[in-house]
């Protein structure tokens, strides 16, 4: 495993424990409380994900990069929404920006190198 791999799975694991906790700091309104349900039950899923990527499952990580972006993407409508609290409208943007460097990271770790013949 490279130094990337773990780092990303590392960032995408601290974002899915955020998230497993989304249903305590909502006020109900921003986010809604099924957005809040959901981004959970996503973070739970993305735990289970994250522990087998670490241990080196590469269908894992995959599975845990794109459960991610599910999750980012309940935050989008937070930009297009009226009345959301500007705030919430940057924990939003924070989230979605550290998802995709976590994805990146992950997925960049993957790679193998090619092989070089001499």
């Amino acid at each position: 495993m490279s130094a990337l791999y773990r780092s990303g799975v590392v960032l995408l694991g601290i974002l899915s424990v955020i998230d497993l906790a989304a249903p305590l700091y909502t006020d109900g309104q921003h986010p809604p409380m099924i957005i809040a349900v959901i981004g959970s039950v996503l973070g739970l899923v993305s735990i289970v994900l994250a522990v087998f990527a670490w241990r080196g499952r590469t269908a894992a990580a995959v599975g845990l990069c794109v459960v991610r972006v599910l999750s980012a993407l309940t935050a989008v409508p937070a930009f297009w929404v009226t009345g959301v609290p500007g705030p919430v409208v940057a924990v939003a943007g924070s989230f979605i920006a550290l998802t995709i460097v976590g994805v990146v990271l992950t997925l960049a770790g993957l790679r193998q190198p090619a092989l070089v013949e001499a």
